[in-house]
């Protein structure tokens, strides 16, 4: 019979979680009782008797080990039963999926998303609530206060449990349901898409490249892209999930997905090229020649959503981070539905579309999903897109084209200034925000600043109030400046400017971004001073 010990244990400082749970370094979760300890701490909030979760995730390393601690840790708090993904995996949007459709009680999932794994990189622990998605900042928040007062945590003494193979097994009193990772997922995205159509495509000729970057949405892409799809042997590259992502980093932009970008600019390129990164939440899309921005594929999802049968009813409305392009606002006003601008953080989405507000969300780090799951869908993007290929039989350049003759185009650019030191950082931003006063009506550049503050959201749902989510600055043109710094890396602080530029057309629909951009970028410098402050003159990452 197997024994559940209660083991001492002492708080370990620093096990705050941020807006996708805690990351931390993988020898850090694999130190003495810290995986436990928040572990520990999230079944002591949510409470565990009787309880049934989804565990899974990305296969990064210490994926494999986490999850048996997981698993006997559940068993020894009072679980019923665990729903885990053959082989500890599950991607992001999977999980979601696997606690929607099964009604389960939340489920905890192993990933830190883009950031690259191995015995040196990184790893993550995140709760997602009964709706499938991300546990809310008030969860979280208590989840590390019991972090600061834990002194023991429970675990049952067993051997480890066979996840290499589908089917049941017990751990103590507790049922542990190992299934396929990528069959539920792949029959819900056969439910929304055109399947018939999007085969028809291919098998007329259509190329795709899909690169899963080693991470966990290969063995789904193949599923589906090639299995189901019948798209060629050999679309989708570094389909095969590695605990170092093969040593890439899985974050599908143009700097770290640069073969696939070389790959599309070729004169003998596929007619489509995807990206996914390491948990399957984020995606890039390509054509032949050109680069679809996250903010342009949001809008041009949202004004073909209907051509897919899972929105042929059309949408409720559409919401995107504050930090992303206009774009998606645009075709939302011409739909006549809801627009929303929310903080940066799924969990914002979750309200809305848990309320029937909104059905189509996205986010300019790579983020796109609807109200199949409550997490962003990778992949999800990446068969919406097929879809509208499918039905318009256009190239994706076409399709661009067309769209920002109708709406007019959005220029936008992200400018990552990487690992600055966080006290310069900080007083950069303190100055920036004693000056947004004095801005408006100022002309800088030749455009007339028509407003400036520091970003604030109401819920329209739940009526929470998030202060200080990115200073804005905004001219009468309808170009856009946003200032945030973000805390996601491991070494001081990144600076994160966001640029944005509106062209109404005809005319000008068809410039270099950072050439059309030219005037917002100077402006931003030199209203925040960043090389003042920072020392700065050029970015480390634009996308």
């Amino acid at each position: 019979m197997s024994q559940i010990a209660t083991v001492a244990t002492t708080p370990i400082p620093g096990q705050k979680p941020g807006t996708s749970g805690l990351r931390k370094k993988t020898p850090v979760f694999m130190g003495r009782h810290y995986l436990e300890n928040f572990v520990q701490s999230i079944f002591d909030v949510v409470g565990a008797g009787g309880k049934t979760f989804v565990l899974g995730g990305d296969g990064r390393y210490f994926n494999d080990r986490a999850a048996q601690v997981i698993l006997r840790m559940a068993a020894a708090n009072g679980a019923a039963r665990v729903i885990v993904g053959q082989g500890a995996i599950l991607s992001t949007p999977a999980a979601s999926h696997l606690i929607r459709l099964n009604k389960t009680d939340g489920g905890i999932i192993m990933s830190a998303s883009h950031n690259p794994g191995g015995p040196e990189e990184d790893f993550g622990v995140k709760f997602n609530m009964p709706n499938g998605g991300p546990a809310p900042e008030g969860v979280t928040e208590a989840m590390y206060r019991r972090t600061t007062e834990i002194t023991d945590y429970k675990m049952l003494e067993a051997q480890d449990v066979d996840l290499s193979h589908v089917g049941r097994h017990q751990l103590g009193a507790m049922v542990v349901d190992v299934v396929d990772p990528v069959a539920d997922y792949a029959a819900l995205m056969e439910g929304l898409f055109d399947f018939p159509a999007i085969r028809a495509m291919f098998a007329g000729g259509f190329r795709m490249r899909m690169d899963s970057m080693c991470a966990v949405t290969g063995p789904y892409a193949v599923e589906i892209l090639e299995n189901r799809l019948e798209a060629a042997k050999g679309t989708v590259v570094n389909g095969t999930p590695l605990p170092d992502f093969g040593g890439m980093h899985p974050d599908p932009n143009p700097t770290w997905a640069k073969a696939l970008m070389d790959e599309m600019f070729r004169p003998d390129a596929p007619d489509f090229g995807a990206a996914s990164d390491g948990d399957g939440d984020r995606n890039m899309v390509v054509g032949r020649g050109i680069y679809v921005s996250p903010s342009d594929s949001l809008a041009v999802l949202a004004a073909n959503a209907h051509l897919a049968p899972g929105y042929k009813a059309g949408l409720k409305g559409v919401a995107r981070s504050m930090p992303t392009s206009a774009a998606a606002d645009r075709v939302a006003e011409a739909l006549g539905i809801g627009k929303f601008e929310t903080p940066t953080g799924w969990k914002f989405f979750g309200n809305l579309l848990d309320a029937g507000k909104a059905t189509i969300c996205g986010e300019e780090s790579f983020g796109t999903g609807s109200d199949h799951v409550r997490e962003k869908d990778g992949l999800w993007a990446v068969l919406l897109w097929l879809n509208i290929l499918a039905v318009r039989k256009q190239s994706v350049a076409d399709i661009l084209r067309e769209h920002w003759a109708k709406y007019g185009r959005n220029y936008y650019s992200r400018h990552d200034f990487e690992a600055i030191k966080t006290g310069k950082a900080d007083a950069m931003m303190a100055a920036l925000r004693g000056s947004l006063a004095g801005l408006p009506g100022t002309v800088v550049e030749g455009m007339t600043v028509s407003a400036a503050d520091d970003f604030a959201y109401t819920d329209p749902v739940d009526g929470s109030v998030s202060q200080k989510q990115g200073v804005r600055v905004l001219f009468e043109d309808g170009s856009r400046i946003v200032y945030r710094l973000s805390g996601t890396g491991t070494e001081g602080a990144t600076l994160r400017v966001y640029l944005e530029r509106y062209a109404a057309g005809p005319g000008g629909l068809d410039l270099d971004a950072q050439e059309a951009l030219a005037p917002v970028i100077r402006a931003a410098h030199g209203i925040a001073g960043i090389e003042g402050h920072t020392g700065r003159t050029e970015p480390d990452v634009v996308t």
